[in-house]
């Protein structure tokens, strides 16, 4: 793998990554140990088997710390023993369904959470740049039919969603209150519906769809109509990595809070992507669940025009070859013939070619 992207500003540096342990934060912890990071992830187990953390093999990889968010205690002797000069903050509890069900679990976790984070970069002298993971489900949701911005209002109509923009509120308390002052730079990033091999999620379109698959299973979706962001899951990993190289170099022009999401054009609705995931699979069918569900957004874009134009950022994959590259990597995995560690730096190595191929400016080297 090219090690020069990204100003080459990850190799031999410092990286903490909370919720490394989960499907984002995976394929985050692969990259950036492909890049020459000294790694260290501080998560709960990985989720019950199959888990992408598992099959990549990254417990020997990195320093892999187990434990919970909400102790800070254990999370404070991890940064003193580490010192890490970047923290990607990632550990959440991430689903809309599972909020409804466990509300307080959602609320401690991703916002007790974060703040137990923020005291920990406050005692310690090391840490130089942070960047909270968060979602488009951040902003008040009403439905409009444009991509919210950066400065739309943040809201929340379920507890999940609520308690991301709550997230969001504290990380620009902190950043006015501390790290200004203490010269930490700190951003938070909303992505759109993330898509990628190696999610095994229950209630997410794509988990759902490769688990029914596998078993020749009938799809069943519950909102065909609902309107998404689909991308491919390096697209906001590569604008993460891009600010986080950035924000290192200045501190005061980048730290704020920054939209990954598709272009326009590659919004489409669940039962659209259902359609094109059957068809790359090569088989399978579908129906619509039309029992009654917790609330969930029909209609939600994001406008990344700050990203476009302030980091000179833009997707490299549409969504098509997003749910593509998705399904070959299920495929291939459910076939058990390749080595699935190896693949999946070839799909990171496929990106970055195509990403030089669009001249991007962070893999110019």
């Amino acid at each position: 793998m090219d090690k020069n992207v990204f100003s080459k500003i990850y190799k031999n540096k410092k990286v903490l990554i909370t919720g490394h342990t989960g499907f984002k934060g995976s394929w985050l912890t692969l990259w950036l140990k492909e890049l020459g990071a000294d790694v260290l992830g501080y998560s709960l187990e990985p989720p019950s088997e199959p888990n992408l953390f598992t099959i990549l093999g990254l417990e020997k990889e990195i320093n892999h710390v187990i434990g919970d968010i909400r102790d800070e205690e254990k999370l404070y002797k991890v940064f003193q023993e580490f010192n890490p000069e970047i923290v990607f903050h990632l550990a959440a509890q991430p689903l809309v369904r599972l909020s409804y069900k466990e509300p307080k679990l959602t609320y401690e976790t991703n916002i007790i959470g974060t703040v137990n984070l923020y005291e920990c970069i406050r005692k310690v002298k090391s840490v130089k740049a942070v960047i909270t993971i968060t979602t488009d489900k951040c902003y008040e949701n009403k439905e409009w039919v444009y991509g919210y911005r950066e400065n739309d209002p943040m809201g929340g109509f379920d507890p999940y969603s609520s308690s991301k923009g709550c997230v969001e509120l504290i990380t620009s308390a902190y950043r006015n209150s501390y790290f200004q002052d203490m010269g930490i730079a700190i951003s938070s990033v909303r992505a759109g519906n993330v898509i990628g091999g190696g999610d095994w999620a229950k209630d997410r379109l794509i988990p759902d769809c490769a688990r029914s698959l596998s078993q020749n299973k009938e799809i069943v979706i519950r909102n065909p109509l609902a309107i998404r962001p689909w991308q491919h899951v390096l697209e906001p990993l590569s604008g993460y990595l891009w600010l986080g190289a950035l924000m290192l170099q200045d501190k005061e022009k980048y730290s704020s809070g920054w939209n990954f999401g598709p272009n326009d054009e590659d919004v489409l609705t669940v039962e659209e992507v259902i359609k094109e995931v059957i068809s790359n699979w090569g088989r399978g069918s579908y129906t619509i669940d039309k029992s009654n569900h917790p609330h969930e957004a029909k209609l939600l874009r994001l406008d990344i025009s700050k990203a476009r134009y302030k980091l000179k950022w833009t997707p490299v994959y549409n969504v098509y070859e997003a749910i593509e590259k998705s399904i070959k990597w299920y495929n291939a995995y459910y076939e058990g013939k390749i080595e699935m560690k190896d693949f999946t730096i070839d799909q990171i190595n496929e990106y970055i070619e195509r990403a030089k191929a669009k001249k991007l400016i962070w893999c110019e080297v």
